[in-house]
């Protein structure tokens, strides 16, 4: 279970010194950014609101999925998404939420923030209110164990978020779950990641068939304007086939460079743990957060998985073999008590 302190939540990313120049802490598209996307981004008019309603952007979105324009739902990132759900489910009664083993620590978070109880177990019991999923998981990208038992087995009065940030980033397999399966459970989406620009916060969910009562609260509690021009670009230029076929490429080099950076770490003495995404947890020969400054003073900067329930391991986005070559000089270097930079 994920574990918090009283200052906030722990992220990946630029820290107070800036972005690392070998950041593998988090987990976008290291061949991007997507060109396509990103000359939607600067074309993007900032000087007007966008439609409240998102109506032309949901069409393209539900024409993307295939699904009605009305079960597209615009969030203004995954995590807005999952403090407003679960202040849904709450306002309607709900009091228990379940979570796999490991999972993004927002919806534990969200969870608490509302007053309901989280439950870490194999399947959700029966009285649960509000289940969470995720394919490929998080942190390890693997896929999610027993995830269509889950779905098959959900309680009627659950609400069940199956979490699609890293499915266009799966490197092995495919997502195991019929159309049926799909039209049970709220998908969430996040492209960002994808396209290689998590700057850009937008995502979107596609509401199970029939859940109108949901949509509706869900809508009463939204901001207005979730996303600004700069989102409705990056969801729209999502779902073109140039920005898509673009993704398709990429995963063959990241295929590529995962098993490069896999075979590093190995030869490093760490113990890679098994992913089908393009990030991957190792355990390192010796404590990461004896070294994390060091490493940082070097330029490289791995993610801490303690927080995620899960200690003595680092996350690592998958990253160009230059930036292979520096975590591994950073690391061997300061094993043999140098300094990172010393030749």
């Amino acid at each position: 279970m994920s574990e918090f302190d009283e200052a906030g939540l722990v992220h990946g990313g630029p820290d107070a010194r800036g972005a690392a120049p070998h950041d593998f802490s988090t987990n976008g598209n290291a061949c991007g950014p997507c060109p396509d996307a990103l000359d939607a981004l600067q074309a993007a008019d900032a000087a007007r609101y966008p439609d409240p309603h998102y109506t032309a952007l949901r069409a393209r979105l539900a024409a993307f999925h295939g699904v009605e324009d009305e079960r597209i739902l615009i969030a203004a990132s995954a995590s807005e998404f999952i403090a407003r759900i679960s202040a849904a489910v709450a306002q309607q009664g709900g009091r228990r939420a379940w979570l796999p083993s490991y999972s993004y620590g927002d919806c534990l978070r969200a969870a608490r923030a509302w007053g309901l109880s989280a439950q870490c177990a194999p399947s959700p019991s029966a009285d649960a209110d509000l289940v969470w999923c995720c394919d490929p998981s998080s942190p390890l990208g693997q896929a999610q164990d027993g995830l269509q038992g889950v779905i098959d087995a959900l309680p009627a009065q659950a609400v069940c978020v199956l979490d699609l940030a890293y499915e266009p980033l799966r490197l092995e397999g495919r997502l195991g779950l019929g159309a049926a399966q799909k039209a049970r459970v709220w998908q969430l989406w996040t492209p960002n990641k994808a396209l290689g620009l998590t700057g850009v916060r937008a995502a979107y969910a596609i509401a199970p068939a029939g859940e109108e009562g949901m949509r509706a609260r869900l809508d009463r509690l939204a901001p207005s304007w979730p996303l600004g021009a700069h989102g409705v670009a990056l969801l729209a230029a999502w779902t073109e086939e140039d920005t898509q076929a673009w993704l398709r490429h990429s995963l063959a080099q990241l295929r590529h460079w995962k098993a490069e950076q896999q075979a590093m770490c190995t030869a490093l003495g760490w113990t890679c743990l098994p992913s089908v995404a393009n990030f991957f947890c190792a355990r390192p020969d010796t404590s990461h957060a004896a070294r994390a400054a060091a490493l940082r003073d070097a330029g490289v900067q791995l993610r801490d998985t303690a927080s995620f329930g899960l200690p003595d391991h680092v996350r690592l986005g998958v990253l160009p073999p230059a930036s292979q070559r520096a975590l591994r000089h950073a690391w061997t270097a300061e094993r043999r008590g140098s300094a990172p930079g010393t030749p």
